[in-house]
């Protein structure tokens, strides 16, 4: 299972840290992943370790301003946001998948597991 937590509302500028912790099964060599999805529009990527747990994907939309990090165990995930814009705000889930391959990382159906989503409100 994936738990995400960190969610909340921040003014624009802000910072915000997120977590996806797994448990309950092996998570190694699997990718990890971040998506949003804001009211209205499709879940959309934002960053992701590689099934190697070294390689990092970032979405055009957060490179410079999304720092994702993971802990040596593998089990966590933390996206540092930092800069943040009002159109950052989403519901932000995290997803796992151990067959997911480079090229595809951005796409949410190559993922089977996924946590609840948490809510990022950033205000104007």
């Amino acid at each position: 299972q994936l738990q995400a937590s960190g969610g909340g509302l921040v003014q624009a500028g802000g910072s915000l840290r997120l977590s996806c912790a797994a448990s309950g099964r092996t998570f190694r060599n699997y990718a990890i992943a971040w998506f949003r999805q804001a009211p209205g529009k499709e879940r959309e990527s934002v960053a992701a370790f590689g099934r190697s747990g070294y390689t990092t994907y970032y979405a055009d939309s957060v490179k410079g301003r999304f720092t994702i990090s993971r802990d040596n165990a593998k089990t966590t995930v933390w996206p540092q946001m930092n800069s943040l814009k009002p159109e950052d705000t989403a519901v932000y889930y995290c997803a796992a998948d151990g067959r997911v391959i480079v090229g595809n990382w951005a796409n949410p159906s190559a993922y089977n597991y996924w946590g609840q989503g948490t809510l990022v409100t950033v205000s104007s």
